[in-house]
């Protein structure tokens, strides 16, 4: 038996998830969860910055590739994926500089005009199509390069190259991740040199793109002697939205929304848009497997019930919060996609400032629920507007795919037919990469029909 590990690492947990082949169909089993989520850091001048636990995810990372030992199931091949932007500065020796930072920090309230007076944001999307976020990587790095942390940077990598590094010590640039950092030309898919210059960026730290299946090497010596055996590292689409696009059983451009902490809306396409209607709409085109892309809108996702039950101490498990939310419906509207919800203080009194009044757990849930179906119905309809096609089905995918009740909520707000699943989607989509580079599937499409036999999809 062929087995191969997909790690998969979320904003609030990774889990270690070995896949393999048997019969014509394929089978997963998770061997190791933890935990994650971003720390506040205190920084000199008594402020406080948000920052992510790269020692400690990558302790967990190890642990779990020793689990595969443990069991006796190793893996051929190994590969990581995580949420797209975040990135790491290594100094000469090949040391962090400052830590990492977690895109919900705030640091870029001041950088994003400073780039934009360099270079107008619709300079930026016409050549890079990649829509506005605060947390953009190409204003992230602005910062850096204010502070002087970029004069000390030898080398840049995004967050899952930096942990295939710590693996294997070598260096690479995954291609769905980089473009997340809106600064990857969408027409030649490199670093777009004129926006890094411009901007008086160290273009000697983007070094070469490599595709997904693309082999970075094996595990140092150190790492193989901790978990007890050797294994090749293979790049999957590593900006976590991609691989899970990968695993959708999509068929004549099905649309898709992989729900999470982030909801992504879109559809596949074989350019990018970089019209104004597509500007204006907010839509990004993110780099995918086989050179196509991604047209889709971040949407604030399960993040916000996340942080409710969270502060209200995990006491409820999101099946009680649903069953709470059925019974308190309210019709009161709001744009999830506030930036007010990215990183306040506290989630419940933003959502009772955003509502005028104190609400009830349950329609607290509620209000969230049906304002993110909202928010798929709206973006559905732009999409479609900058396609030109009608869809009349809508592929949900990831772990809020099992969120039956905001899947009939999406149902009745979109009038779209809903196929549900895969759930692990990320993982799978992971898999398939890795198995396509070690041949044991021919191509996408041939994984896309095992993944239909392999695991439940559910239609609404």
């Amino acid at each position: 038996m062929k087995y191969f590990l997909a790690i998969d690492i979320g904003a609030s947990s990774g889990r270690h998830i070995l896949g393999w082949l048997d019969g014509g169909k394929m089978y997963t089993e998770e061997i190791y969860r933890f935990q994650n989520g971003p720390l506040k850091s205190q920084n000199p001048d008594g402020s406080t910055s948000l920052k992510w636990d790269t020692e400690g995810l990558f302790a967990e990372i190890l642990n779990g590739l020793k689990k595969a030992y443990e069991l006796g199931k190793i893996p051929e091949s190994v590969g990581i994926d995580t949420w797209g932007v975040d990135y790491v500065l290594l100094d000469e020796k090949g040391e962090l500089i400052d830590g990492v930072f977690c895109y919900r920090d705030s640091r870029t309230e001041k950088t994003i005009p400073k780039v934009h007076s360099i270079i107008p944001f619709e300079k930026l999307y016409e050549k890079t199509g990649i829509g506005f976020a605060s947390f953009n990587t190409v204003y992230q790095l602005y910062d850096d390069k204010e502070s002087g942390k970029m004069d000390k940077a030898a080398v840049y990598m995004n967050l899952p190259d930096y942990f295939h590094y710590r693996l294997t010590g070598v260096v690479m640039h995954e291609y769905t991740e980089s473009t997340t950092t809106g600064m990857v030309n969408s027409q030649t898919h490199e670093w777009d040199n004129e926006i890094i210059d411009a901007l008086g960026y160290k273009r000697e730290l983007f070094g070469k793109i490599s595709q997904p299946g693309t082999v970075v090497g094996s595990f140092t010596d150190s790492v193989a002697e901790f978990v007890g055996y050797n294994a090749k590292v293979v790049l999957p689409a590593t900006h976590d939205t991609g691989s899970a696009v990968i695993a959708a059983p999509l068929e004549k451009q099905t649309p898709y929304i992989s729900s999470g902490t982030w909801s992504l809306l879109g559809v596949e396409q074989n350019f990018a848009h970089t019209d104004e209607d597509a500007r204006v709409s907010a839509y990004s085109n993110e780099g995918g497997a086989n050179g196509t892309f991604r047209l889709q809108k971040n949407i604030m996702g399960l993040w916000m019930i996340q942080q409710v039950r969270h502060e209200l101490d995990d006491k409820y498990s999101f099946a009680e919060l649903v069953e709470m939310a059925k019974k308190s419906p309210i019709d009161d509207s709001v744009d999830v996609n506030e930036s007010r919800f990215l990183a306040p203080e506290s989630m419940i009194k933003e959502i009772n400032l955003a509502a005028g009044r104190t609400l009830s757990v349950g329609e607290m849930a509620y209000y969230i629920y049906n304002n993110l179906a909202k928010s798929y119905a709206e973006s559905l309809s732009a999409l479609e507007a900058l396609t030109g096609e009608k869809y009349d089905t809508l592929n949900i995918i990831g772990g809020g795919s099992k969120n039956i009740f905001l899947n009939e909520l999406t149902k009745e707000k979109t009038g779209k037919k809903i196929i549900t699943g895969p759930a692990e989607g990320t993982a799978i989509g992971n898999l398939v990469i890795q198995m396509i580079s070690a041949g044991e599937l021919s191509d996408i499409a041939e994984g896309r029909a095992i993944i239909k036999k392999s695991f439940d999809i559910n239609t609404l």
